[in-house]
Order: structure tokens, then sequence, then C-alpha cells
């Protein structure tokens, strides 16, 4: 079994998500989100997605509450792909963001690969 990592985001009103990502991959979409974050503000289109902040990783996670799961690294960067390639915008810094995004989402489909996951 491949060593995980869980990164732990929280949405704008308080609810956390916890991303299920190989370790050695975790710290990209902890820097991404940081990045994601950083120029949100620059966009102007009026269809910008909200994106939750975050704010931990863990090795391990045991949720109390049954009501959550982790949500997979591939599906997460995927939804992530959507909503920034649906925003109706077509200059920097969304062209920059999406080829950061798409750059994660190659490196995540090319590990599950060879872990023969996906």
């Amino acid at each position: 079994m491949p060593e995980m990592t869980y990164v732990i985001l929280q949405q704008e009103h308080g609810e956390l998500e916890f991303v299920e990502m190989p370790a050695s991959h975790a710290y990209q979409l902890s820097a991404l989100n940081l990045r994601l974050h950083k120029e949100l503000s620059k966009l102007t289109a009026d269809n910008v997605p909200k994106l939750p902040r975050a704010v931990a990783e863990c090795a391990k996670l045991e949720l109390l509450n049954e009501k959550d799961a982790p949500i997979g690294g591939l599906d997460y960067i995927n939804a992530l792909e959507r909503s920034f390639s649906a925003i109706r915008e077509g200059a920097y810094p969304l062209i920059s963001l999406l080829t950061e995004i798409r750059a994660l989402q190659a490196q995540l489909e090319h590990w599950y690969e060879e872990e023969d996951m996906l």
C-alpha cells in the first residue's frame, strides 16, 4: 500500500474537506492552493469558483463522523481543473494557474498509473 497524506481544506463557512494525496505530492497540492488564493483576486470574470483554503497536512486521518470521507487526490484535482477551465477569462493569471493545475493533474495520473490504482 502506498504512503498517503491528507491535505485538510477549509471552506469559507468552516466546513472541512479531506483530500487523500500520495505523500510525494501532497505538498504540491498545498502549494498550489496557496498560489491559487494569491491570484484569485486578480481574476475579473464573474464565475470565479470559491476555493477552500489548505489549513493542514497529516500522515494519518481517522474521521469520527461517518458522514465524512476523504476525497481522492485525482478526483479533487480533476474537479479543480474543470472549475478553473470554466472561468470566462483568457488572460494571465488564469492561463498560468490552469497550467499549474494541469501539471499536477498529469503527475497524479502518472502516479496512479504506476501504482495501478486508477
